[in-house]
């Protein structure tokens, strides 16, 4: 999430509020492929990135030295990839919502766009961005196979837990298959519950119906 956060608010900030540009359709299809590929293909493709067999990869590791496979970064980056197109897409829909007469307001009176973002645009679009938050967060918890390319299935390094409930499916331990099932789901429930009822407690403080 830390990966994804700034990224995904600069992501969305550039696609929901600013100009027309050519090429935006591109881009915009581009970030919306991780929703639709199968994770298996966006794993292999970070494979590719981030190891040995294209010149990219060899850049990276020789020259700039950024060692992401089979490590517990690389698995960090394998979710926020997979998590990334989910928080811009609905970040993106609760910017565009905000009155864009506040923001020409902030322009004539001598604003530049970042502190608009800052101050302006995120405080009037907080409810929004806290569920593209939840959101991203729930879809990062259950990468799969993005990660599993990636990372592997490393225990105490790599695995996480959907990739260790699949480990235990597999080895026959149902007892621990089934704690691992229980863990993902109260994670998500509560934190899904949490985000629920305070956009709830916000509205009431607000008076909002």
């Amino acid at each position: 999430m830390l990966l994804m956060l700034p990224v995904g608010v600069l992501g969305a900030w550039w696609l929901g509020m600013g100009r027309p540009f050519r090429g935006k359709l591109l881009v915009e299809t581009l970030l919306t492929l991780p929703l639709v590929l199968p994770p298996t293909v966006v794993g292999f493709c970070l494979l590719l990135v981030f190891g040995r067999g294209t010149a990219l990869g060899r850049w990276l590791n020789d020259v700039g030295g950024l060692r992401l496979l089979f490590t517990w970064e690389g698995a960090a980056v394998a979710a926020a990839v997979m998590a990334l197109p989910l928080f811009v897409r609905t970040a993106a829909a609760a910017l565009a919502s905000v009155d864009r007469e506040l923001l020409d307001v902030g322009r004539t009176l001598g604003a530049r766009e970042f502190p608009l973002l800052v101050f302006v645009l995120l405080p009037l679009s907080y409810r929004g961005l806290l569920a593209a938050t939840a959101l991203a967060f729930a879809r990062a918890l259950g990468e799969f196979g993005a990660t599993l390319m990636v990372a592997g299935s490393i225990p105490g390094r790599t695995q996480t837990l959907p990739l260790a409930l699949y480990a235990s499916v597999q080895a026959g331990r149902n007892q621990e298959a089934l704690l691992y099932t229980l863990l993902l789901t109260l994670i998500a429930f509560v934190l899904l519950g949490l985000v629920g009822a305070y956009q709830g407690r916000l509205a009431v403080s607000r008076g909002e119906k």
